[in-house]
């Protein structure tokens, strides 16, 4: 979909954005992403014209993505909703869950089959299987039970990776919380992303009368989509009002 058909970022719009797959191309290792050039002057630009209702939701750490948008720092939602941190900079976690089990297993895995990647956050962990997709069966039963003989997580597969989070916490809920908020508060949500792992957010912002964005291909509940990376950067630049043009004038376009 031309980012012309997608959903217009206004003065109004609370956007929330995923960052793999969405703002940035998928890698072979976690560690191995590219930032576009131009990506971190495009979300300070739209941020300020936002009045700051702009966040990252993704189910990376937050000091991945600070790393990764230096020295960009934005309301952000990481590990899946586990820890969000809110437009005052105040870091909001959820209670601790006992990783011990699914660590192990993840471990084990890893130790074994060495093409396998294992990402041990604060409040999650995710196994990537990108360079061993043959792994994949063995993978998600090996990790379903180690879920099993723990209280308080939740097993999600994505894109060549199983995430396992805290259960009862969301990209979906960490979307309604930041909703409750300022700046993001009386705002039309806008969420766009890429994975199965983002269908909680596009619920959440369709269940407040916003717009869901789907980037790349797939099954979704989203009602927009948008063809890859480059065309999402494309939507998000054309957002921009020129510098020339006054505080009034953005705010009646």
């Amino acid at each position: 979909m031309p980012h012309e058909m997608l959903p217009r970022i206004t003065a109004r719009t609370a956007l929330f954005l995923d960052f793999d797959g969405t703002l940035v191309e998928i890698a072979s290792h976690p560690d191995a992403v590219l930032v576009p050039p131009a990506l971190t002057r495009t979300l300070a630009a739209l941020s300020s014209q936002l009045d700051g209702a702009l966040a990252l939701v993704s189910g990376r750490r937050l000091r991945d993505l600070d790393g990764f948008l230096a020295p960009l720092l934005l309301p952000a939602a990481v590990e899946h909703g586990a820890q969000r941190r809110n437009a005052q900079a105040q870091l909001i976690s959820a209670p601790a869950a006992d990783l011990r089990h699914v660590l192990a297993a993840a471990e084990g895995l890893v130790r074994q089959y060495r093409a396998l990647q294992l990402e041990h956050k604060n409040l999650a962990l995710s196994l990537h299987y990108r360079h061993a997709p043959e792994l994949e069966a063995l993978c998600l039963q090996v990790m379903q039970a180690a879920v099993a003989q723990s209280k308080g997580l939740q097993l999600m597969q994505g894109k060549c990776v199983i995430d396992l989070k805290l259960s009862g916490v969301s990209k979906g809920t960490a979307i309604a919380a930041f909703m409750t908020e300022a700046p993001f508060a009386g705002r039309v949500p806008v969420f766009a992303g890429d994975d199965v792992t983002d269908e909680d957010g596009f619920s959440a912002v369709l269940g407040l009368g916003g717009h869901a964005v789907k980037v790349g291909p797939g099954p979704t509940s989203a009602q927009y989509r948008c063809a890859g990376v480059p065309e999402m950067a494309t939507w998000l630049q054309s957002a921009l009002v020129p510098r020339r043009a006054s505080r009034a004038e953005s705010l009646s376009s």
